[in-house]
């Protein structure tokens, strides 16, 4: 067993807060009506609270990709791109970097089935929780949100579904991750959510934008 400690970061009692928790999002979604939302061009869920863990290994090492699926049941991604199974997805970030996005509240546990199916590796394993948020947007006209906002080509025949990048984003810098037809991924940081949220209401005006829970 590996002698890294592992600490269970989000107690069971107490009350966490997503980086977006003060704009009320949840309230906006239960007083928004029903015609307004199903008219929208792009609606907007916050991801919050989810598992966020960073995983760094030897890609090319058969070990450390067997480790992998042992632990989570999936393959790891080649690059730019992500692989997801349920709620848990696994994107890559670098040569030897990966994002391991999970159900919140499972984040300890599975970071501790990590490190026992890659014991004796050369590895590394933090919990990144608190430091990042996803903001789903999905519809129509969410594409175009995108187009607006990133100089990055996000053209289906450029974007495919499953692809994942790191670019620029209306002046700051995120992730976008494309998880289904008309749907894409902003990974956020924690110093960027409020930003990023201003950005996002102003470019979907014309569009029409909805707020779900």
């Amino acid at each position: 067993m590996s002698n890294a400690n592992v600490y269970k970061q989000r107690p069971d009692s107490g009350r966490a807060e997503s980086p977006l928790f003060h704009a009320g999002l949840d309230e906006m979604a239960r007083k928004a009506p029903l015609h307004k939302s199903s008219s929208a061009g792009v609606t907007l869920r916050e991801k919050k609270l989810l598992g966020h863990l960073t995983l760094r290994g030897d890609a090319e090492d058969v070990n450390f990709a067997g480790g992998v699926h042992k632990a989570l049941g999936l393959e790891l991604p080649v690059a730019l791109t992500l692989v997801a199974k349920g709620e848990t997805s696994l994107q890559w970030m670098g040569p030897d970097e990966w994002l391991l996005i999970v159900p919140g509240g499972t984040e300890f546990e599975v970071e501790r089935k990590l490190r026992e199916a890659l014991d004796g590796q050369h590895i590394s394993v933090v919990n990144v929780s608190g430091g990042q948020t996803i903001l789903e947007l999905s519809g129509a006209k969410a594409r175009e949100v995108l187009m607006k906002s990133t100089p990055y080509d996000v053209h289906p025949s450029n974007f495919p579904v499953g692809k994942a990048v790191g670019t620029a984003f209306a002046k700051s810098q995120l992730v976008i991750r494309r998880t289904g037809d008309e749907t894409w991924e902003l990974l956020v940081r924690r110093s960027f959510s409020d930003y990023i949220w201003l950005w996002l209401q102003d470019a979907c005006a014309e569009y029409g934008l909805a707020i779900k829970a």
